[in-house]
């Protein structure tokens, strides 16, 4: 059965949360207005990536080359050989002696974690995970955790929005022909990547600077008119189909996603409603503002997520919620926090507006 369905609707923190902590294997595909991305999990964790923008295959024969880990003519050899047996590039590279297994290890996981994190930067398109079953590959098996990579995608995000509408990783630049003499040593050894056919990420991947500092020296270039970017045309938009499970009728592909939904409001109004009977509050449940009460769940559970994320990224959690947004319950007010024993509370004081009685949600 699958999952389908916008990306506005369902973000895809939401959805990386679900098929992780259901521990799901299957295929999930993403269309949005530049790229079709195909992400495969196994057993919750990511296990390879596809971008159709930036093929893979080739880019990651590209990035080796690059590196000088293998020679072009054998890179054309390799590729010859997969037409003609369709395995995986880097298995024949390993089973010809061509490159070492941490090499493709290494590049594999740089990678996919550049085609996954970049999602999280997508604000339209849509999705649809379809469960079935994933090969890993026997000799290089690369799965990344899926937890890792929201924690990765949420700073990457944060860091990103300030180079925002300036640089994306798909960005390809080509030198302007200007030069300048008081270029740094990381200006230089990032511009000589710079050469009107890698994008950005590649250039991360090839210079070995951390993303956001890469990404910040390339506006610095840009800005300084020493590189300028390369107009690439976007993907022509057709459907991306992920193979059906055997016997799976029309009607419930129709109908599982909005049972899914359905599932997730009652299982939040159900949390709500286990509260509100344990401090004698059902009347206070059953009013009008039962729909804010499960509203207001999902957002604590959101800041908890974002509150950890703050912590794996700072080494401590936040002093205030003002640190990660401008936090609110469904009714405007702001929530209670604080930390106790290494315990995150987040509290909403409820319809009541008072903190400490019967219709508090936490």
């Amino acid at each position: 059965m699958a999952l389908e369905g916008s990306l506005r609707d369902f973000g895809l923190a939401d959805i990386l949360q679900l098929i992780y902590f259901q521990k799901k294997t299957g295929v999930l595909a993403l269309s949005g207005k530049m790229d079709r991305v195909r992400l495969t999990f196994y057993e919750g964790n990511v296990a390879s990536a596809e971008s159709r923008k930036r093929v893979e295959e080739s880019r990651f024969g590209k990035i080796l080359v690059k590196k000088g880990v293998i020679k072009e003519e054998y890179l054309k050899a390799s590729l010859e050989e997969q037409k003609t047996t369709g395995l995986r590039l880097g298995d024949i590279f390993l089973k010809n002696g061509l490159v070492k297994k941490e090499d493709i290890r290494d590049t594999l996981v740089s990678q996919m974690t550049e085609t996954v994190v970049q999602l999280f930067s997508w604000k339209e398109g849509t999705y649809e995970f379809q469960a079935q079953q994933v090969t890993v590959s026997p000799d290089i098996p690369v799965t990344l955790d899926t937890q890792h990579l929201l924690m990765e995608g949420l700073r990457v995000l944060d860091e990103w929005s300030l180079v925002e509408g300036k640089i994306t990783l798909d960005t390809v630049f080509a030198k302007t022909g200007e030069t300048e003499a008081s270029l740094t040593d990381v200006e230089e050894s990032i511009l000589k990547f710079v050469d009107g056919e890698n994008d950005v990420s590649i250039i991360i991947d090839l210079s070995g600077v951390d993303d956001f500092e890469a990404s910040k020296v390339l506006v610095s270039l840009m800005e300084r008119d020493i590189i300028e970017p390369v107009t690439v045309s976007p993907v022509v938009a057709e459907p991306m189909t992920v193979l059906p499970e055997v016997g799976e009728r029309s009607f419930v592909r129709v109908l599982y996603p909005a049972v899914f939904i359905i599932a997730i409001v009652f299982s939040l109004m159900a949390a709500s409603f286990q509260q509100a009977w344990s401090h004698k509050g059902i009347a206070a449940f059953w009013g009008g503002d039962s729909l804010k009460r499960t509203v207001t769940l999902k957002r604590i559970d959101g800041l908890r997520f974002m509150v950890e994320a703050y912590k794996y990224r700072n080494g401590s959690y936040p002093a205030s919620l003002g640190q990660i947004g401008d936090a609110r319950d469904a009714w405007g007010r702001p929530y209670s926090y604080g930390v106790e024993d290494g315990s995150v509370n987040i509290l909403s004081a409820g319809p009541d507006g008072k903190m400490g009685t019967a219709d508090d949600i936490y």
